[in-house]
């Protein structure tokens, strides 16, 4: 049995050796597609979405403290000069009023009597029918109850305003933006009752990419236009730039200040901002997949003269929604590599098509 083994074992070996030595084929080349380089004219747009809201705004509360026994607007209502928002209970301010009344009165009457008791030491002084001292006596009794009559009217006024305190009135036309009260609560004085935003100057408000503020000056005007209707529009002016950035969005807010808004840009509007920056520029537009990462910054595929793929920085003046624009690193003439770029390695020769334009997609 052991012949037999070997010679199976010789007749197998000559055809591992023949598996062996057959040649392995190589691997076909990447294929990429490529579009070369133009610089074309392009206006710098930038367009951002804000809202609508009051130039001067401000909180509306009551200046004592008491019980709300009414609350006669909310949130939306527009109100005129003088609209009584929210009463408190003037159950308290009532009496004191009362009661200064009572001692205004009072010193009303001690006054008159010592008008009368000074006009006749004054007369009896003059026929010599009383003393000196008894004249400067009358002469002060009468001063001290005029003081006393001063205090009484001044204490009456307090309690009068006091009262009047108790109602809370809008103060100029506008739209009450927030409220903070409701019948039955206690409140003090100087708590939030209502936010207010007076009627007249808008403004648009946008949140703002820091990059943009630092890419150029401020633009001499910005149309502003309903997101709803952009056919009603108004032209803004840059009022107020916030010193700060949002942590949450990374914006920075930027306040426009509305020329002539129409009345259909109404408070909480949502809008859209256009500028364009100045005239037209040239750049190479790509697109968006032919973008890589070289040291941290933006790179492409460019194909050099021997065919093969060479990885170049750039510089991008512009993100669109379907391109890049390149302001340097790129001549033109160049082929870039746009699909297929992420899987194009160095030292490679890829085989090369023209990419589809926009069209044909």
């Amino acid at each position: 049995m052991r012949p037999l083994l070997g010679l199976g074992a010789l007749a197998i070996a000559p055809l591992l050796a023949g598996c062996g030595e057959e040649p392995v084929p190589d691997a076909p080349p990447q294929v990429a597609a490529f579009v070369e380089a133009e610089a074309k004219p392009y206006t710098r747009t930038i367009s951002l979405t804000g809202t609508i809201v009051a130039r001067n705004t401000s909180t509306y509360a009551f200046e004592t403290g008491g019980r709300v026994i009414e609350v006669d607007v909310d949130v939306g209502d527009h109100v005129e000069v003088g609209t009584v928002l929210a009463r408190i209970d003037p159950t308290q301010e009532e009496a004191d009023v009362a009661s200064a009344k009572a001692k205004v009165g009072s010193a009303e009457a001690v006054v008159a009597q010592a008008e009368a008791a000074f006009d006749r030491q004054k007369q009896l002084l003059a026929q010599g029918f009383t003393t000196r001292s008894s004249y400067d006596e009358a002469e002060q009794t009468l001063a001290t109850a005029g003081s006393d009559l001063d205090t009484a009217r001044s204490d009456l006024t307090t309690a009068e305003n006091t009262l009047d305190d108790t109602v809370l009135r809008a103060k100029a036309d506008g739209v009450i933006t927030s409220r903070s009260i409701d019948p039955g609560q206690v409140v003090t004085a100087a708590q939030a009752a209502f936010g207010f935003a007076q009627s007249g100057a808008l403004d648009a408000v946008f949140g703002v990419q820091e990059q943009l503020l630092l890419s150029g000056g401020k633009p001499p005007s910005v149309e502003v236009s309903l997101v709803e209707n952009p056919s009603v529009s108004a032209i803004g002016h840059i009022r107020e730039i916030s010193p700060l950035i949002d942590s949450g969005t990374g914006t920075v807010q930027v306040k426009l200040g509305l020329e002539n808004p129409p009345p259909e840009m109404t408070l909480g509007s949502a809008v859209v901002g256009r500028e364009s920056g100045g005239g037209p520029s040239e750049a190479v537009s790509l697109p968006w997949n032919a973008l890589l990462v070289k040291n941290g910054e933006p790179a492409v595929w460019v194909i050099g003269e021997s065919g093969q793929p060479m990885l170049k920085p750039i510089e991008i003046t512009a993100y669109r929604t379907k391109d890049v624009l390149v302001a340097s690193g790129i001549e033109e003439g160049e082929r870039v590599i746009t699909d297929g770029s992420q899987l194009v390695l160095p030292g490679t020769t890829p085989q090369l098509v023209p990419a589809k334009t926009e069209e044909a997609r």
